[in-house]
């Protein structure tokens, strides 16, 4: 039966047909066998091996194929700012018979002062944060040096390469176009190893924290407007995610493979990351390796930083999935979220794991007038967590304690951090027990942390990296250094007047049942009425009907081993989901129906969030 958007009563006691009437209290942190979640999931685009040629012999051999011998020619490899722009010209220099002249294209860029300079009213000089403005990647270069490139390009014979990254714009016209791409978290990797630098900078050996800060604020948005000027235009596209071993295929597979995915539900690519306050749930029920420390992050769905993996056979590339965002923001977003957002995928869905480590830093996110003022950002970073599963003595910190006295507390914090005292927290901060399947919202401007001993699913708005940090419980990073503090943005937008009364009545899990069926059962968890996303669970033992109604869904299995999801007219294939796996439904995808995959004794559960309508 479809579900009903009418809201309804608080919670009914009343048993429910089919056990759906759960307990959450019941659970905490069951012990459980590892699940089955899925680290590498995959969106198969076809049977085909051969349509993906892999390594650098077989990519220069099909480029090759595809050149008039001993007719003159210009390649352009236009590289995404991490690829390694040497192994991309050794590469492909072997795709013609006759020798080739390979043109770099970063020669034509502004010397690093001058970047630097340019770049300076949009990084200005904090450790974190910029002005989230759009930049030209053209404005990186100099044209007298783009002048002399050009007819060097011009006068040259036989096969021209141009390679690097602004190599469209320097050479103009091409006859083959060949796009080299390389995924955010890899190219994370590689900053920390400091093997790659920001654009014209060469500042590899420069901390992992300021390459990404300027990766994030310029280097990656110029990058990401260029690729979509070009993505018409690509005649092969090449995976450069794994050294030595780049995966090509032509550009209208690559534009047929992105079309395919916002058609159905699919999952990104997560990644994990360890951090100071990390715990080990991730690593027991996800079968995570032993070797790094505690895991704090996983990215389950934050396509702005994840990838989404095609398979051709038993071939595979990555893709970063910001690619479906900016080529298909229609179909995968819908046209409100457009019309409100851009081409801005708005939800994010994360989990943090202290189960075994510590407390987050106690925190405060920017208020939406701020953040626009400051740093630029239409939206700021409305929240909540989730409680996917928590020890007995779990807590969130929310909100502060009544009768707090704001200079007496900004005084205290400020002295934890010139060496003082250590900052009292539970004399100004409310901490709330938090068990399984608890929900707590945390719209922009309150004060809160998850404490320890906590498996968070985080959903939220997407602009994480704006996070105000009050303090860190007076520990160090994975670095050994302090983490950036901002005492000064933190203390400008805590709203002081959500104490803990008014944090009871509105953030804390507010359960109300929308509607409810043979064998399944609707509620809303929240968010407030201040934040933009509503999230919605469903406990079911039989088939649940959705409706995406023309908007982004995006969805976790936060109770249940295994679910599939399937379209009522058959217009995708059925998708298997797993515990604890987020999942995202496009906007196009219509109606959808999520069932177990058997007959189960219990009822499984997800959570959905989605854009609120503004009417």
């Amino acid at each position: 039966m479809k579900t009903n958007e009418k809201e309804g009563a608080i919670l009914s006691p009343n048993p429910m047909p089919n056990g759906l009437e759960v307990d959450p209290s019941a659970e905490r942190t069951s012990p459980r066998r590892p699940s089955n979640y899925d680290k590498q999931p995959a969106i198969r685009v076809s049977k085909d091996s051969a349509a993906c040629r892999s390594g650098w012999a077989a990519i220069a051999q099909e480029l090759k194929d595809r050149l008039d011998r001993g007719r003159p020619a210009v390649v352009v490899a236009e590289c995404y700012p991490g690829v390694d722009t040497e192994e991309v010209r050794v590469g492909l220099e072997t795709a013609a018979s006759a020798g080739v002249t390979p043109v770099f294209a970063e020669l034509a860029l502004k010397s690093p002062m001058e970047l630097t300079e340019l770049l300076a009213p949009l990084l200005g000089d904090d450790p974190v944060f910029g002005w989230a403005t759009p930049v030209d990647l053209n404005s990186f270069f100099d044209n007298d040096r783009v002048k002399k490139l050009r007819a060097e390009i011009a006068n040259s014979c036989g096969v021209v390469l141009v390679y690097g990254t602004g190599a469209a714009y320097v050479a103009q016209r091409w006859d083959l176009l060949v796009y080299c791409d390389v995924t955010r978290w890899e190219i994370q990797q590689r900053q920390r190893a400091h093997r790659t630098g920001n654009i014209g900078a060469g500042n590899e050996s420069a901390s992992a924290a300021e390459l990404y800060k300027r990766a994030f604020f310029v280097d990656w948005r110029a990058a990401d407007a260029e690729k979509h000027r070009l993505h018409k235009s690509i005649d092969f596209y090449i995976d450069t995610n794994l050294d030595q071993r780049p995966g090509m295929i032509p550009g209208s597979l690559y534009r047929e493979s992105l079309a395919k995915a916002v058609r159905r539900p699919f999952r990104v690519v997560p990644f994990f990351d360890p951090g100071p306050w990390g715990g080990e749930w991730m690593r027991r029920h996800f079968d995570l390796p032993q070797g790094p420390p505690n895991f704090a992050w996983c990215f389950d769905c934050v396509p702005e930083e994840n990838s989404v993996r095609f398979t051709f056979g038993d071939q595979a590339i990555e893709v970063p999935a910001l690619a479906l965002v900016h080529e298909h923001p229609q179909e995968l977003l819908g046209t409100e979220i457009v019309r409100r957002f851009g081409a801005e995928f708005p939800i994010r869905f994360d989990f943090l794991d202290t189960v075994g480590g510590g407390n987050l830093s106690l925190q405060v996110h920017p208020l939406k007038s701020y953040i626009a003022e400051h740093f630029g950002m239409p939206y700021t970073q409305d929240e909540s967590y989730y409680l996917l599963d928590a020890e007995p003595d779990a807590v969130v910190y929310l909100g502060l304690r009544p009768g707090t006295d704001a200079a007496k507390m900004a005084g205290d914090l400020e002295a934890a951090q010139a060496d003082g005292p250590p900052f009292p927290a539970e004399q100004y901060v409310n901490a709330w027990p938090a068990k399984k399947h608890d929900h707590f919202s945390i719209p922009a401007g309150t004060i809160h942390c998850s404490g320890k001993n906590s498996m968070v699913l985080e959903i939220s708005a997407t602009p994480y990296i704006f996070t105000f940090k009050l303090w860190d419980w007076a520990r160090l990073g994975m670095n050994g250094l302090p983490r950036p503090i901002h005492l000064k943005h933190g203390l400008a937008n805590i709203q002081w007047n959500r104490d803990r009364e008014w944090v009871a009545s509105n953030l804390v899990s507010p359960v109300r049942e929308i509607a409810r069926g043979e064998g399944w059962r609707e509620e809303a968890t929240g968010l407030h009425e201040l934040e933009f996303l509503e999230t919605r669970r469903h406990w079911f033992t039989a088939p649940v009907e959705h409706d995406t109604g023309g908007a982004l869904n995006v969805l976790n299995l936060v109770e249940g081993d295994e679910a599939v999801v399937e379209s009522p007219e058959g217009a995708f294939e059925p998708f298997v989901v797993h515990y604890a796996e987020t999942f995202i439904v496009p906007a196009c995808v219509g109606r959808y129906r999520i069932s177990p995959t058997s007959k189960v004794d219990k009822p499984l559960a997800t959570i959905k969030a989605f854009v609120r309508s503004e009417g």
